[in-house]
């Protein structure tokens, strides 16, 4: 798994920070959060997940859910690492594999902050796979060249640093003849599609044991990120008005702060 680490204070007694992208995206898009946690002292680690970012093309294995494996392989970095207790964030897709690996492992997640995922299933919001698959296809990038990309992302977040547009463009692979390709492979994102329609978040709230922040980019939320605050045993729901679902992109400070205060 490739990674982004920033040591922060070796002096430091809090648990370090474990951040987790979303689908399609890569560690970069944590770096706007990861400078203020590791300038307080904490160190912080982004992963690539596997077949994102620069992580080796490992396979998944035959007929898996692709949530619990990432969940797995973030368990592994922890043990790899001789980390007992950890701050774990995830955005999105990612939201869905921190609170996977809270349930599973209450006595290695100190803390836990899902930033706008990992509380409405996607069968709430999908009739079926292939509605979902439709909906949440990645784009046709044909005849887009980079500077394309970037001018389109900086219109439709202006306030987005140039940090954050640098980051996201990660997520796309340039070949030499101009054209681009996403780094994570059309199978494997209809893959993890799947696995989000087949995920039940409601499933797992009761079994997380550590004290948890909902990030909702909207205001107010959706009534199942109220539904997942009342049935995780220590949780605050914080909105945000005018919110993107990129709020580590849009507001990377206030959602460092969040996290934070956590382990």
């Amino acid at each position: 798994m490739a990674a982004r680490y920033w040591p922060g204070t070796p002096a430091g007694t809090a648990a370090p920070v474990l951040l987790v992208h979303g689908l399609a995206a890569n560690a970069r898009v944590w770096e706007p959060v990861a400078a203020p946690l590791a300038a307080a002292g904490r160190a912080v680690l982004a992963v690539d997940l596997r077949g994102h970012g620069g992580s080796a093309g490992v396979p998944d294995p035959p007929d898996s859910d692709p949530i619990l494996v990432a969940a797995r392989d973030l368990a592994w970095t922890c043990t790899s690492l001789g980390w007992s207790r950890v701050v774990v964030a995830g955005h999105s897709w990612g939201a869905n594999i921190a609170l996977q690996l809270a349930a599973d492992l209450p006595h290695l997640v100190a803390g836990l902050a899902l930033i706008d995922g990992g509380w409405r299933p996607y069968a709430e919001r999908f009739t079926d796979p292939h509605t979902a698959w439709r909906r949440m296809a990645p784009p046709d990038l044909t005849g887009w060249t980079l500077p394309d990309v970037r001018e389109t992302l900086a219109g439709a977040h202006p306030d987005w640093s140039d940090t954050a547009l640098e980051a996201t463009l990660a997520n796309l692979e340039q070949h030499p003849d101009g054209t681009l390709r996403p780094r994570l492979t059309i199978r494997r994102h209809h893959d993890r599609i799947t696995s989000l329609f087949t995920h039940q978040p409601r499933q797992l709230h009761h079994r997380v044991r550590c004290r948890t922040l909902l990030l909702a980019a909207d205001d107010p939320p959706h009534p199942s990120a109220g539904d997942a605050a009342s049935a995780l045993p220590d949780a605050e729901l914080i909105a945000f008005p005018d919110g993107e679902h990129d709020l580590h992109l849009q507001y990377p400070d206030r959602v460092a702060a969040a996290i934070a205060h956590l382990g």
